[in-house]
C-alpha cells in the first residue's frame, strides 16, 4: 500500500497524480459518524494542466474541481476557459477504487501548481468533499477520514507493507447512487465492530503487525455485508485460514 501525489511543473503544464484504493480498509460508524480508512494502492490518475481552452470530452468532475481551486483563490471564474484538463487513467469506474476521487485530488493539485500555487492536505480534503464524499487517498497517510464532510482527519503511523490480491466483480456502483443507500441505522448497529477495527488498524500500523491489518479489514467487510452483501463472501471468509491469508478487504 502506498500513497503520494507526483507533480511536475513545466512552462507550460502541471502534472500531478493521485493514487487508487482497492476498497477501504474500514469503513463504518466510528467516532460518531460514518467513516473510512482507505487502501491506496501503486495505481493512479495522471493530470496534467496547461494553459489553453478546455477539451470537449473533459470529465465534468475534473471541470468542476478546476472552478473550485479558482474560486479558492478568488480568481475570475472566466479563467476556468483558459485551463486545459487532460485525465491519463485506467483505474476501474464505479468499482470502488476510488477513481474519481484520484482524478479530482489530482486535477485540484495540477490547477494549483499551474497557477502558482500548492494545497496543504486539509485544503485539498476540503475541496473534494464539496464536489463528491471523498477517499482518503487524499492523504500521504493512512488516516481515519469523515469522507462527507472532511471533519475528521486522523493519521495513522506508516502502515506495514503487504501484498494484495484484487477480485474484481462484474457489478458497478457509483459513489453517489451508493449514499444514496438508507444506511445510518445498519451502519450504527455495526459501530462497537468498526470500533474495534479502527483500534486494529492503529494497533497494526504502530507494531507493524499485517495479521492486525488483515483482522481490522475483515471485522469492517463482514459488517459491510449487512449494507451491500457480496454474492459469495462467505466462501471466500473460509479461504483465509485455509490459504494463509491476513484477510479479506471489500469494496
Amino acid at each position: 500500500m502506498r500513497a503520494h501525489y507526483l507533480y511536475l511543473k513545466g512552462d507550460n503544464v502541471a502534472v500531478a497524480q493521485c493514487p487508487a484504493s482497492c476498497g477501504e480498509l474500514i469503513q463504518g460508524w466510528i467516532l460518531g459518524s460514518e467513516k473510512l480508512v482507505s487502501c491506496p494502492v501503486d495505481w493512479y490518475s495522471t493530470v496534467a494542466v496547461t494553459a489553453a481552452p478546455p477539451l470537449v470530452n473533459e470529465r465534468p468532475l475534473s471541470r468542476a474541481m478546476v472552478e473550485r481551486v479558482l474560486a479558492h483563490w478568488q480568481y475570475p471564474a472566466h479563467w476556468s476557459n483558459e485551463i486545459r484538463v487532460d485525465v491519463r487513467s485506467s483505474i476501474p469506474v464505479a468499482k470502488g477504487m476510488a477513481s474519481s476521487t484520484a482524478d479530482i485530488a489530482a486535477t485540484a493539485v495540477a490547477t494549483a501548481h499551474h497557477l502558482g500555487h500548492s494545497l496543504d492536505e486539509t485544503t485539498l480534503a476540503q475541496l473534494c468533499v464539496s464536489i463528491e464524499p471523498t477517499d482518503s487517498t487524499v492523504f500521504h497517510q493512512l488516516t481515519l477520514f469523515d469522507h462527507n464532510n472532511a471533519v475528521t482527519q486522523i493519521a495513522c503511523e506508516p502502515p506495514p507493507p503487504i501484498d494484495l490480491l484484487v477480485l474484481e466483480s462484474p457489478v458497478t456502483l457509483r459513489t453517489q447512487d451508493y449514499h444514496r443507500l438508507p444506511r445510518q441505522q445498519k451502519l450504527i448497529a455495526s459501530s462497537a465492530t468498526l470500533q474495534q477495527a479502527w483500534n486494529l488498524v492503529q494497533e497494526a500500523c504502530i507494531t507493524q503487525n499485517p495479521l492486525r491489518l488483515g483482522e481490522a479489514a475483515t471485522l469492517s467487510a463482514i459488517a459491510s455485508q449487512t449494507l451491500l452483501p457480496k454474492p459469495g463472501f462467505t466462501a471466500l471468509l473460509s479461504l483465509r485460514e485455509e490459504c494463509d491469508l491476513y484477510g479479506w478487504l471489500v469494496a
